[in-house]
């Protein structure tokens, strides 16, 4: 069990330039939310032996737990610099980032990842490593990245949200009127439904598109009546349009603070855990993606 999780933004530390943005992301997100910040470095050691079954010298250790302490020290200090009011704990499991990730997600209000990290040494938060973990986890996780402009991400700039009607787009939608609410930011709300893979059946002749694309805003009107009654103070702009999910929401991320999207979509694939709409955008959003599984308490 990983201690210090409880109620807590927990973010991956590696050493990488990926895990760093991410240390500072989650760093402001726990100081605005007065939430505790635990920084997790999982070694990596699974156990074995070297060639010919020769025992690893304590030396290796020795090594892995100096380098581990440094980092966090170093994550810690960055953490610090962003919100010196919070309250940061730390933990470092000798097992690879996965499990203990996964473990933290049971407790933790987030779970926050760079997009990519080291791709050599013990530790490495790669970018399998953060779809892996957005698969699996319990709680909202966040995969920061950064935007190949350079350009920092405006403070007022949206919240984007995915709609589809699905159970887990629901959550999605219910942990993105929360952030839009603490944020004080207009809320976003997509839906696009031309995806063919998606089970959507195409029009009638006499029918057409426009008729569709009306069923669809109704639908996406439905789906969001409940939340406008809750969060009346929310800006929110519905929007229906013929798009593949993927193409829409990679756009809107380009003027969005952060892209809310469900696991696994109405187009999902049984027995997938992340659908491939979500891994597109972890790969090429230009906010921080926030993936939401149903099963998923909102923040």
């Amino acid at each position: 069990m990983v201690r210090g999780a409880e109620g807590a933004i927990v973010v991956g530390v590696d050493g990488s330039g990926g895990a760093a943005l991410a240390v500072r992301w989650a760093a402001a997100e726990a100081g605005a939310r007065n939430l505790p910040l635990h920084l997790l470095f999982a070694a990596g050691w699974v156990g074995g032996g070297y060639g010919g079954g020769l025992p690893v010298p304590q030396s290796y250790f020795d090594d892995l737990d100096q380098a581990g302490k440094t980092l966090l020290a170093e994550a810690k200090r960055a953490a610090r610099e962003v919100s010196p009011g919070v309250a940061v704990t730390s933990s470092m499991p000798f097992e690879p980032p996965v499990p203990p990730l996964v473990d933290a997600s049971e407790r933790a209000r987030m779970l926050v990842l760079g997009a990519t990290g080291r791709t050599g040494f013990a530790g490495r938060l790669a970018g399998a490593t953060a779809v892996a973990v957005a698969a699996r986890a319990l709680c909202p996780v966040a995969i920061v990245r950064p935007r190949t402009d350079g350009l920092p991400i405006p403070a007022n700039a949206p919240v984007v949200v995915g709609v589809d009607g699905s159970h887990v787009s629901d959550r999605a939608v219910a942990v993105a009127f929360e952030e839009a609410s603490w944020r004080r930011v207009p809320l976003i709300a997509v839906h696009a439904f031309s995806d063919a893979d998606a089970g959507l059946l195409l029009p009638e002749p006499d029918r057409g598109w426009g008729t569709l694309s009306q069923q669809q805003e109704r639908l996406l009107a439905e789906n969001l009546a409940g939340w406008r009654e809750e969060y009346p103070e929310v800006q929110l702009e519905p929007v229906a349009v013929r798009d593949q999910p993927r193409a829409e929401l990679l756009a809107r991320s380009e003027a969005a603070q952060l892209l809310v999207v469900g696991s696994r979509g109405r187009g999902g694939v049984t027995g997938l855990l992340l659908g491939s709409t979500s891994q597109a955008l972890i790969h090429h959003a230009q906010c921080p993606v926030l993936v939401v599984r149903a099963a998923a308490p909102a923040p």
